[in-house]
């Protein structure tokens, strides 16, 4: 898969997980430099079950979007 089928892929599902748009989780990944991440860290998270990924991502939003 390559880094943006893998981005598009956990846009998705993270849009299911929170039950929003993939335009509202797009803008939230963008202003929180996930999908930054997503694109440098591609090797780590890439080899992440869905199950941790969403809570990776749930943990990593809580605390960029405090700041």
């Amino acid at each position: 898969m390559s880094e943006l089928s893998f981005q598009a892929f956990c846009i998705e599902f993270y849009s299911k997980h929170i039950q929003k748009s993939s335009v509202e989780v797009y803008a939230l990944f963008t202003k929180s430099g996930l999908l930054e991440l997503l694109k440098t860290d591609y090797d780590d998270l890439h080899g992440m079950g869905m199950e941790s990924l969403m809570q990776f991502f749930d943990d990593y939003l809580a605390k960029e979007l405090v700041q």
